[in-house]
């Protein structure tokens, strides 16, 4: 009985060393963005100040009216950056699961070696593709369109294996039922596989959808002008030559920036934990 009793407790005692580890990191990766917010909202006298304070001694709005009547437009920008983000995740969302259940599912010649060849351009970073895509942008004319940005990335090698993933984690038994009864693959794929892509494709969207918010090589080199520009590209343009610009109008800026992003992922943040997991997890 006593050491049952023992066992409980050390339990208990170990359930509490994990939950305060856990609140510890927790406070460590929120304080950046509490910092982020907090500098926002200080004047720039007080933003400089040393030593610095982490709190602002009055909530001062006036930085987030400075950036929207800045020279940067920063709404249009903020418009560019959404039309891109929304453009990409659901097209990858469309083209990626389509893809994976062709590699999940189907039965072809070469189909292994096609994904192989497919997770081989998860090697190459965007710096080595930059150069052929903005010569053939120069000459249809994408060149400061953002709506060409989009179109980089309307699929995804990482998307395609994360589906492909999960749906080999999913059962074939109603597949194979609904085949016996005269369904077609595409049929199978709305009605059987989709509804249980669910976690999966809300952890590809959120994924999606915050990487393609932070691009920012791709849109320094294909977005030039100020009208066409996405944020990350803006917030260097506020932060002005080695860094002059005024540190609490880029934290203004960047906490509009990032509220969406942040938003969203607290809402689905469940879902991208179990889709990532399910990634490694086979029949």
């Amino acid at each position: 009985m006593n050491t049952a009793m023992q066992t409980q407790a050390a339990r208990r005692w170990l359930d509490y060393t994990i939950i305060a580890v856990i609140a510890v990191l927790a406070i460590g990766m929120l304080l950046p963005f509490l910092w982020l917010f907090s500098v926002s909202f200080k004047p720039v006298s007080e933003a400089y100040k040393l030593p610095p304070t982490f709190w602002p001694t009055s909530l001062d709005f006036s930085n987030y009216a400075a950036v929207l009547a800045s020279r940067v437009p920063f709404l249009q920008i903020y418009g560019n950056s959404l039309l891109i983000a929304v453009v990409v995740t659901v097209g990858q969302l469309v083209t990626c699961t389509l893809a994976a259940f062709a590699f999940a599912r189907l039965e072809f010649r070469g189909r292994d070696t096609l994904f192989v060849i497919l997770l081989i351009g998860l090697m190459f970073p965007a710096q080595v593709t930059i150069l052929p895509i903005y010569l053939g942008y120069a000459q249809v004319g994408l060149i400061n369109q953002p709506i060409g940005l989009g179109l980089m990335y309307l699929t995804s090698s990482f998307g395609v294996f994360l589906m492909r993933q999960f749906m080999l984690s999913q059962p074939k038994a109603l597949e194979e039922a609904a085949l016996m009864d005269g369904a077609g693959y595409l049929k199978i794929f709305w009605r059987i596989s989709l509804p249980q892509l669910r976690p999966a494709l809300s952890a590809l969207g959120i994924i999606t959808f915050t990487q393609t918010w932070n691009y920012y090589f791709q849109a320094r080199v294909l977005l030039g002008r100020e009208t066409s520009m996405t944020l990350p590209v803006a917030m260097d343009v506020l932060r002005g030559y080695l860094g002059s610009g005024s540190l609490s109008l880029v934290m203004a800026a960047m906490s509009m920036s990032i509220l969406p992003v942040v938003l969203l992922f607290l809402v689905a943040q469940k879902f991208v934990i179990e889709g990532i997991t399910m990634s490694g997890i086979k029949n």
